[in-house]
Parts: C-alpha cells; sequence; structure tokens
C-alpha cells in the first residue's frame, strides 16, 4: 500500500512537474479540451452541447450523465438506491420527497431499462419522473 502511494505521490509530482514546465495551465488545457469537443459535437450532431464557457447546456445533462456513468446507473437502478440513482432523479427535476417513490419505480423497471436502446431508456426515465 506504501508502494502504491509513493508511485501515485511520483506521478502526480511529475505530471505537476510537466504541466510547469511546458507553461500551461490547467484552465488553458480545460478550455481547448471542451472547445475542441463543443466543436467536434455541434459539427458532428448538427447541435451544439456547450455553451461559449464550455458548460454543458441544461438538456444534454441527462444524456450525458447516463451515458458516462451507465455502469454506476445499472447497478443503482438494479438496487433501487444509490447516488447514481439520485443524481438522476435530480436530472429529472425531482424534490427530495419524490426521490422514494422514483427509486421504487425505477428499480421495478430495471428489466426494462436495462434492455432500451439509449434514447428509449431515457424517455421511459422521463415517465418514471412523471
Amino acid at each position: 500500500m506504501r508502494q502504491i502511494r509513493t508511485r501515485l505521490s511520483s506521478l502526480i509530482c511529475l505530471i505537476a512537474l510537466v504541466l510547469f514546465a511546458a507553461g500551461c495551465t490547467l484552465k488553458g488545457t480545460v478550455k481547448q479540451t471542451t472547445d475542441t469537443t463543443s466543436n467536434v459535437t455541434g459539427t458532428t450532431s448538427g447541435r451544439t452541447w456547450f455553451t461559449e464557457d464550455g458548460l454543458l447546456h441544461p438538456e444534454h445533462k441527462l444524456t450525458a450523465f447516463t451515458a458516462l456513468n451507465q455502469t454506476n446507473v445499472e447497478q443503482d437502478l438494479a438496487r433501487g438506491q444509490g447516488e447514481y440513482l439520485t443524481s438522476l432523479g435530480t436530472l429529472l427535476g425531482l424534490s427530495n420527497d419524490q426521490q422514494a417513490a422514483f427509486h421504487v419505480k425505477a428499480q421495478g423497471a430495471f428489466e426494462t431499462l436495462i434492455t432500451s436502446d439509449h434514447e428509449a431508456r431515457l424517455q421511459q426515465l422521463r415517465m418514471l419522473a412523471r
């Protein structure tokens, strides 16, 4: 365990050194990455997913969240609880009082949700949130 921490610390220091030596700032790197991503998604999908500030447009947050966290969301759906399922409910606009009912409905629909394609799954989740 100690050896892992030492290697991890060394790796972090090396990355920091490379970033500083190259005159690169984290803000600049993030901006370049989001600008590139924005340009790619804007040109390939016909719509822009990001604002000029590099933030994800609210209407795309649910799609991005479920795509990037698919395994964790599926595990929480199967259990009917968990931080990813709660975050999913929040993205669907549910209040804290509505979360428990949504968790139960989502767990009950687990088999259907898992076998659906991504767009159909999002539609079903929106229906469950009503």
